[in-house]
């Protein structure tokens, strides 16, 4: 899929950087000001009434709306897609609402075990408790996933590339299987990012960032944003500035600013992550390597049609298990030992420790995650520096 044009639109990288930039400066600044003001005064109760009640634009109080949140969801919507975007203090912030706006006791939500680890405890310690019905399938059986569906969905769930195994599922094949029972789909686009997928394109009804991620880029702040039809994403914000899980101001501004080389970040980090994973599979020391990129991938095919690029992140399976794994990555030198992904700089580790934390051995298990796996996010270093380390870092463990 190629989504660098729709129609006479400025391309993909173009929209990065002027998307959302053109609402009200200070000054004449150039840059987007961070608005630090909790709140928004008037001169007159009528003007302050009619900004209140929605006739004319405006902001009244930050839990609610922000002059620099409301840059930053006018450029990812824009980059989805989308007619409306709200954000949240993080990711989970951004899935939690979407997930408690529109279920309700006695609904089904239909879903895939290789989901994030915050998302995957969503299912199945927090919505049951509500009464709501969560039916977990295996991830790449769309076969099963659409006779779940068929059995009775008011929500479709689906994250792809998935984290950390880097599973494909077809978007366009599954939603048209939600929306025949009335559901709605939501994506979550995070290790895609738009640069290299559109879910709504491809049939979503939602689009769903951890925007701390790739969208932002530099591992310096948190947030989380949805995209969709302004209905549905009316509803998500009403809930949000109810329950207060707003974006603050200065995150805004810093995700503004990265998401202006988001373009650039990921095209390097697609091509980087796919040498690397052609370096990993040749390796003698290495299980498995898991990446969309690859021929051997399960759903190769899939993912070069809904997608524009594999994304910058890849996971492998160490010979030697869970020891092994201790003992290779302290070695690496190109690399933070952390929980994040998406950033400039390369970031690894075990599920154990970033995207399953919250997972017991045995959910982890269940989720098809193998403890000796490694999660490697590729950063923007050259290519050839990242699988040099890899390679001493490999043959150190003999």
């Amino acid at each position: 899929m190629n989504h660098a044009k729709r129609n006479d639109a400025p391309g993909i990288g173009t929209r990065a950087v002027w998307a959302g930039e053109r609402g009200e400066r200070w000054a004449g600044a150039t840059q987007v000001p961070v608005a630090l003001s909790v709140s928004f005064g008037y001169e007159t109760v009528e003007e302050w009434l009619q900004v209140a009640q929605g006739k004319r634009p405006g902001h009244i109080y930050g839990r609610n709306t922000n002059p620099t949140v409301a840059a930053f969801e006018d450029k990812i919507r824009d980059l989805e897609g989308a007619e409306a975007a709200t954000s949240f203090a993080s990711g989970m912030a951004a899935i939690s609402n979407i997930l408690f706006t529109l279920l309700s006791p006695g609904d089904r939500v239909v879903s895939i075990k290789d989901t994030y680890g915050g998302t995957n405890k969503l299912f199945i310690e927090f919505l049951p408790r509500f009464q709501i019905e969560v039916k977990l399938c295996d991830t790449t059986d769309h076969k099963a996933i659409e006779a779940a569906i068929a059995r009775g969905c008011n929500l479709l769930y689906l994250e792809s590339p998935t984290n950390p195994t880097v599973k494909i599922v077809d978007i366009a094949r599954l939603a048209a299987a939600g929306h025949q029972q009335g559901a709605l789909v939501v994506v979550d686009n995070t290790f895609a990012t738009p640069i290299n997928q559109q879910p709504l394109e491809l049939g979503a009804d939602l689009a769903v960032h951890s925007a701390t991620k790739f969208l932002g880029g530099h591992a310096d702040a948190l947030g989380g944003v949805v995209c969709g039809p302004k209905e549905l994403v009316s509803r998500i914000y009403h809930f949000r500035e109810i329950n207060g899980a707003c974006l603050e101001p200065m995150s805004a501004y810093l995700l503004l600013r990265g998401m202006k080389t988001l373009h650039l970040r990921v095209r390097r980090q697609n091509e980087n992550a796919l040498q690397i994973a052609r370096f990993l599979e040749s390796h003698p020391r290495v299980a498995k390597v898991f990446y969309p990129g690859l021929a051997a991938h399960e759903n190769h095919e899939i993912a070069r049609r809904q997608m524009s690029g594999f994304g910058g992140v890849l996971s492998f399976a160490l010979h030697g298990g869970f020891d092994a794994v201790k003992s290779f990555l302290p070695r690496l030198r190109y690399v933070n030992l952390a929980a994040n992904l998406g950033a400039v700089e390369t970031v690894a580790g075990p599920p154990a420790t970033t995207s399953h934390v919250e997972s017991t051995p045995e959910e982890r298990a269940a989720s098809g995650i193998p403890e000796a796996l490694i999660r490697y996010s590729v950063g923007i270093e050259d290519a050839e520096d990242l699988m040099a380390d890899l390679r001493q870092a490999l043959d150190s463990l003999g």
